[in-house]
């Protein structure tokens, strides 16, 4: 992880953030280099029916405006080894990519023989391509694909495994999790994944500034189960329900909690925009992620 000379802010551990779009959001905006730090990274999301190509011409707009692109690789999304290969290339050849994120995708069945992030990086694809950087899914509130009965048991042993696989190749590996409205679990994941030998960096996932029923409805879309009672508290404010929930309260406590136990510190932050890109994206600013970015692990 980052060493830190000076107290974290919450200033700090927004430098460098990421952020993710889809090619029918990133369309609405004129202007990223107007709108993002320079050198952001900036994820492609993967949408079932949403034309491939559609997703390569959005990374190879954002990498000619000078941001580092990486794109979802769900293996429940893809069908066989060559379609793999495939995308592989497209992103590479078209538009210059060099890194992805990879993990199992939301589909409850598979549309092939690939089930897992495993699979993918099993065969060996990224590797062969030249690939420097790829990502793997975090769940801080566990995952009931993964560990029905509850528990992280079973995403913990993959997630070393992965961090395995990273030494292994030498490639540079990151853990990015879903988005959460609970600082304090966070805070509490990180510092269990250290104790129990997984030192990947964490790029813990935010939501960006969205209306209360936009966060309720994607929390319950995307599993996010415990931390969504903080949603259904503050929507029995009234004076607060008619204002955007911003995520200042988690920057607070991962803040907080970061400065009495350092190794419960995120690496960076990932931010889901919920509420639209330039909502996130002014959001972040007003917090003074200013236009510098952390060098990152």
């Amino acid at each position: 992880m980052a060493q830190h000379n000076t107290p974290l802010t919450g200033a700090g551990l927004l430098q460098g953030y990421s952020i993710e779009v889809m090619p029918r959001t990133a369309a609405k905006i004129d202007d990223f280099k107007a709108l993002l730090p320079a050198g952001t990274r900036v994820y492609i999301a993967h949408i079932d029916g949403t034309p491939f190509q559609d997703m390569v011409d959005t990374a190879r707009r954002l990498s000619r405006d000078g941001f580092e692109v990486m794109p979802h690789f769900p293996a429940r999304s893809i069908p066989d080894r060559a379609t793999l290969d495939d995308w592989i290339a497209r992103y590479q050849g078209e538009a210059g990519v060099t890194q992805a994120l990879v993990l199992a995708g939301g589909n409850a069945k598979p549309v092939g023989t690939f089930t897992s992030s495993i699979d993918l990086f099993q065969t060996g694809a990224f590797h062969k391509a030249g690939y420097t950087r790829l990502h793997v899914a975090g769940h801080p509130e566990g995952n009931r694909d993964i560990d029905p009965k509850g528990g992280t048991a079973e995403v913990d042993a993959a997630l070393r495994w992965k961090q395995q696989h990273a030494r292994d190749t030498g490639v540079d590996m990151a853990v990015v999790t879903q988005f959460l409205f609970d600082g304090d679990a966070a805070s509490q994941w990180i510092a269990g994944l250290r104790r129990d030998g997984i030192d990947l960096p964490v790029h813990l996932g935010l939501a960006g500034p969205a209306k209360l029923q936009t966060l309720i409805k994607f929390a319950v879309a995307c599993g996010v189960g415990p931390s969504v009672k903080v949603l259904k508290k503050r929507a029995r404010d009234l004076s607060k329900l008619l204002l955007p929930f911003e995520p200042d309260d988690v920057l607070e406590a991962l803040v907080r909690n970061s400065q009495t136990d350092p190794v419960s510190q995120p690496e960076q932050l990932h931010i889901f925009p919920l509420g639209g890109i330039r909502a996130s994206a002014e959001w972040a600013s007003r917090q003074g992620a200013g236009h510098l970015r952390r060098v990152v692990g």
